[in-house]
Order: structure tokens, then sequence, then C-alpha cells
């Protein structure tokens, strides 16, 4: 069974993805259709940081993603035999 840390945390990771799903969801596919001069364009950035910013983060998850594996890899590496 989970600590009550541990369910607060995973908790707290659940609404963070949930707000940030909502967030992008409504940038992406809601904006576009609401008039340029609407109140609610001033919290949301520029449209072209829609598809800037994920794929600055793909990029990054890749990165440590590779990063992780060459790490593993070379920690568990064997000493060649000599004959």
């Amino acid at each position: 069974m989970a600590s009550g840390v541990d369910q607060a945390a995973g908790l707290s990771l659940v609404l963070l993805s949930l707000l940030l799903f909502t967030y992008y969801s409504v940038w992406v596919v809601v904006l576009p259709f609401v008039d340029s001069d609407h109140a609610l364009h001033k919290y949301f950035l520029p449209r072209e940081y829609s598809v800037i910013l994920p794929g600055v983060a793909a990029v990054l998850l890749l990165l440590c993603v590779g990063a992780f594996t060459a790490l593993i890899m070379w920690r568990n590496r064997k000493p060649k035999k000599v004959d």
C-alpha cells in the first residue's frame, strides 16, 4: 500500500497533468475560434508557442531518455576477456 506522501504526490501530479492538458487544449482548439480582441487571449501565450513548446519538450525528453540509457549501458558494461 502506498503511503500518504506517495498518494499526495501522485494526486498532485495527476492534477498538474489535468491542468496542463486543459490549458493546452483550450489554447490550441478553442482559442483560434475566439475573436482576437477578446479578453481570453491575454491569458495565453502567442500561437507560435503552441508548436514550439511541445517540440522543445519532446527533444528534452528524448535527450533525457538517451542519456539515461547510455548511463545504464555504460555502468553495466563488462570488461572484454583477453585470451
